[in-house]
C-alpha cells in the first residue's frame, strides 16, 4: 500500500490495524456451518439475545460503515494514520482515495543537511501527483533556505496541469530559496497554475521572482476570483504591475505589498466604485542599506478616497527603517490601524503619529533609546480613541506617565504588553506597586512582562 512503502508502522496503529482485520474475518466466517441459509428469524429467542447479536455486528463489521461516515473521520486523522486505516479493507482502502480528502495539502520540502523539519516523502509526493493532482485545490508549498527545496516546489507545481486550485501559498520558512532560482524557472512553473486553475482566490507568494509578465498572466485568467494577494519583498514587480491587477480583480479584498509598489494610481484604483470594499491592506516599508533608499509620499487625497470608499479597512503597516529615513511619514492624517516599528524610532516620529493617526487600533514600538516617551505616550492616548492594543520593548516610560495613559484608554486596552525594563520609577510609583494601579483601571490583574533570564 502506499503508506507503507513510506513509513515504518506503528506499534499502536498495527495493533488496530490487526484487530480490524480479525474482526472483518470472523464476520465474514460467521455463516452457517452446514451450507445452507441461516435462518432469517427463530420464534421465542429472548429480545435481549437479538439486541446483543445486533451490537455484535455492528462491533465486528467495521468494513460496512457508510462512506460519508469514514470520510467525516478520515477527515480528522493525520495523513499518515489515514495510510494506516487504508490497509485494514477494499472499503477503507476506497475510502483513502476518495477526493475529498485531498482538496486541501501542505508539500514540506526540506533537506536533512539544512533543516531540521520534516519533509514530505518523494514517493508520497509521485503518488499525489500521479492519482490525486486533478483534486487538489487548497494547495502549500513550505520550503527551507536551500535552492533544492525550492527548485522541487517548482517542479512539483509545473506538474499540476490538470488541477484548477483555488488557493496557493509558497513559503519559505528562510531566506533566500525561491529568490535564488532562475527566474524564467520559476515564472515558467507559475504560470502553468495560473493558467489551469481558472478560479485562483487566494495567492501568497511573498519572497519570490514573480514579475509583471507573470501577473499578467495571473489576471487574465482568474480576474473574477482572485480576493487575496500577498506579495511583499518581490523586488521584480512594478508598480505598473501590481496597479494592473487592481485595475482588473474587481473583487480583490486583500493586498499585502511593499511601499515601493504603493502609489497614489493604486489607491484610486482600488477606491473606484467598481471595486469590492478593501478589508485588508498590508504596507511594509523596508530599507536594507541606510541612507540609501528614497521613499516617496502618498497624498492625503489618495488615502481619503480609500477610507470614503472602505472606511472599515485595516491598514496595516510595518515599518524597518533607520531614524533619519521616516521624513515623508507621518505628516498629515495617515488611516493606519495597525503600526509596528521594528528599528528603534525617534521620538519625534512618535509624536506624529498621535497627532496623525486618529484610527490607530495597535501600536508596537520595538525600540525607541533613552529618552522618556511621556509626552508621546499621553498624545497618543489622547488623539488615538480606537486604541486597544500596545507593545513596547526597548523604551523608557516613567511610572506615572504610563497610569496616566492607562487611565486614559481604560479597560478599551485588551492587550498591553511591557517590557518591566521600561518602565521608570518615579515619586509617584515604584516597580513593587504599579500593578495594581494599572489592575484597576484596566479591570483584570496586570503585571508588566519579566525579561528571561537563560
Amino acid at each position: 500500500m502506499l503508506a507503507s512503502s513510506i513509513y515504518a508502522a506503528d506499534d499502536t496503529t498495527v495493533n488496530i490495524t490487526n484487530r480490524m482485520k480479525r474482526g472483518l474475518k470472523q464476520d465474514g466466517d460467521s455463516g452457517s456451518t452446514s451450507g445452507g441459509p441461516a435462518e432469517p428469524y427463530k420464534r421465542g429467542r429472548p429480545e435481549e439475545e437479538e439486541e446483543e447479536e445486533e451490537a455484535e455486528d455492528m462491533g465486528s463489521n467495521w468494513g460496512c460503515l457508510p462512506q460519508e461516515i469514514l470520510l467525516h473521520i478520515f477527515q480528522y486523522l493525520p495523513l499518515l494514520d489515514r495510510a494506516f486505516a487504508s490497509q485494514v479493507c477494499r472499503g477503507w482502502n476506497h475510502a483513502f482515495h476518495m477526493p475529498e480528502l485531498w482538496r486541501c495539502f501542505e508539500f514540506e520540502l526540506n533537506q536533512p543537511a539544512s533543516s531540521y523539519l520534516k519533509a514530505t516523502h518523494p514517493d508520497l509526493i509521485k503518488q499525489i501527483i500521479k492519482r490525486h493532482s486533478n483534486h487538489l485545490q487548497y494547495v502549500s508549498f513550505k520550503v527551507d533556505s536551500s535552492t533544492e527545496s525550492a527548485e522541487a516546489a517548482c517542479d512539483i507545481l509545473s506538474q499540476l496541469v490538470n488541477c484548477s486550485l483555488k488557493t496557493l501559498g509558497l513559503i519559505s520558512t528562510a531566506r533566500p530559496s525561491f529568490m535564488e532560482l532562475p527566474k524564467s524557472h520559476f515564472i515558467s512553473a507559475l504560470t502553468v497554475v495560473f493558467v489551469n486553475s481558472k478560479s485562483l482566490s487566494s495567492l501568497k507568494i511573498d519572497d519570490t521572482p514573480v514579475d509583471d509578465p507573470s501577473l499578467k498572466v495571473l489576471v487574465a485568467n482568474n480576474s473574477d476570483t482572485l480576493k487575496l494577494l500577498k506579495m511583499s519583498s518581490c523586488p521584480h514587480v512594478s508598480p505598473a504591475g501590481i496597479l494592473c491587477v487592481a485595475d482588473q480583480c474587481h473583487g480583490l479584498r486583500e493586498l499585502a505589498l511593499n511601499y515601493h509598489l504603493l502609489s497614489d494610481e493604486l489607491l484610486l484604483a482600488l477606491s473606484s466604485e467598481k471595486h469590492v470594499h478593501l478589508e485588508h491592506l498590508r504596507i511594509d516599508v523596508v530599507s536594507e542599506n541606510p541612507g540609501q533608499t528614497h521613499f516617496h509620499a502618498i497624498k492625503k487625497s489618495s488615502w481619503d478616497a480609500m477610507v470614503r470608499h472602505s472606511p472599515k479597512f485595516n491598514l496595516v503597516m510595518y515599518f524597518f527603517l533607520y531614524e533619519d529615513e521616516f521624513g515623508p511619514f507621518f505628516r498629515y492624517e495617515v488611516p493606519v490601524t495597525h503600526l509596528y516599528f521594528g528599528r528603534s524610532v525617534s521620538k519625534d516620529v512618535l509624536g506624529r503619529v498621535g497627532m496623525t493617526c486618529p484610527r490607530l487600533v495597535e501600536l508596537v514600538v520595538c525600540a525607541n533609546g533613552l529618552r522618556p516617551l511621556d509626552e508621546e505616550l499621553i498624545r497618543i492616548a489622547e488623539r488615538c480613541q480606537q486604541l486597544s492594543a500596545i507593545g513596547l520593548g526597548e523604551c523608557e516610560v516613567s511610572c506615572s506617565a504610563f497610569v496616566e495613559f492607562v487611565r486614559m484608554c481604560g479597560r478599551r486596552l485588551s492587550q498591553l504588553s511591557i517590557m518591566e525594563e521600561v518602565l521608570i520609577p518615579d515619586h509617584a510609583y515604584g516597580l513593587d506597586d504599579i500593578h495594581w494601579e494599572v489592575s484597576k483601571h484596566l479591570g483584570r490583574v496586570w503585571f508588566p512582562d519579566m525579561m528571561p533570564t537563560w
